[in-house]
């Protein structure tokens, strides 16, 4: 039973509009697909009448970016309820200044290759959170870098003249507004030194006595000796483990369901989550 926490639709930064997402996930053979697209919900009906449709489970989420004393933490809030909550006003708000920023870096780039921002807003989709990855994405079409990971490598790099800096909330912060959401919040790759530097044991512990409930450990980025330590933290803690992708669909090289959460971990995400329903396959 393969069960896929953590995917993107053309909602944030992937490929495929929600419901082609979760005609690719019952077509690999996914049981349940957990949507976690970037600071929006927008994309949760759409994947809900496909998901019916196709008999996938789905497990409806939203992916909040964050920073931990200037580290960037990705925190995944599953089951939340999106009305009225202050999660929701701030996933706004975060769209907006990532709005800003990539004009910001579009025009700072068209001053040294042929992209206009027109040209980056034509890469997203409709209602997409707008950021980086569209930059990527106009920078291939312009032919400038071959793909999305070799944009980042360099020319969209923190270390890079045309990046610009994302103004993000605390972690801590994040998780209460999780969990006053009816929420349940999961440390997403928690140990992704190639994505820069780590969170280290005092921002864990931070977030854990702010009440986060998971790591999601088995992840491409989260080297197998990280994994281990990742393991050791949840049993000492409490903690869900929960296993995922990170599926981009064409716009990063994860696959769907390369790695899975454990049946009984979704279980206990399930019963801990009083905001939105978990959708059964």
């Amino acid at each position: 039973m393969t069960i896929d926490a953590h995917t993107h639709s053309r909602r944030s930064d992937g490929t495929q509009a929600p419901a082609e997402l979760i005609a690719d996930a019952a077509a690999s053979g996914i049981a349940v697909l957990g949507l976690t697209d970037h600071d929006t919900v927008s994309g949760w009906d759409e994947s809900a009448r496909a998901a019916r449709e196709h008999g996938v489970g789905l497990l409806r989420g939203m992916e909040v970016s964050c920073h931990w004393e200037g580290i960037s933490v990705h925190l995944l809030s599953y089951l939340h309820d999106p009305r009225g909550a202050e999660l929701t006003a701030t996933a706004d708000a975060a769209r907006e200044a990532r709005l800003r920023r990539t004009r910001t870096m579009a025009e700072r780039l068209a001053e040294d290759f042929p992209i206009t921002w027109e040209g980056v807003r034509a890469q997203a989709g409709d209602g997409a959170t707008i950021g980086r990855p569209h930059l990527a994405d106009a920078l291939v079409a312009a032919g400038v870098v071959p793909d999305r990971s070799a944009a980042f490598a360099q020319i969209l790099s923190g270390a890079s003249k045309y990046y610009v800096s994302l103004p993000t909330i605390s972690p801590v912060d994040a998780i209460r507004m999780v969990r006053e959401a009816g929420g349940v919040s999961v440390f997403a790759h928690p140990m992704a030194a190639s994505r820069g530097r780590v969170v280290p044991r005092e921002g864990f512990a931070q977030m854990i006595a702010a009440g986060l409930d998971g790591l999601e450990v088995d992840h491409r980025d989260n080297p197998p000796e990280a994994r281990e330590r990742l393991r050791a933290i949840a049993a000492d803690n409490g903690l869900l483990t929960t296993g995922s992708s990170d599926y981009h669909g064409a716009g990063k090289p994860n696959r769907l369901g390369e790695h899975s959460t454990a049946p009984e971990q979704l279980a206990a995400l399930v019963e801990r989550a009083s905001g939105s329903d978990f959708l059964p396959g």
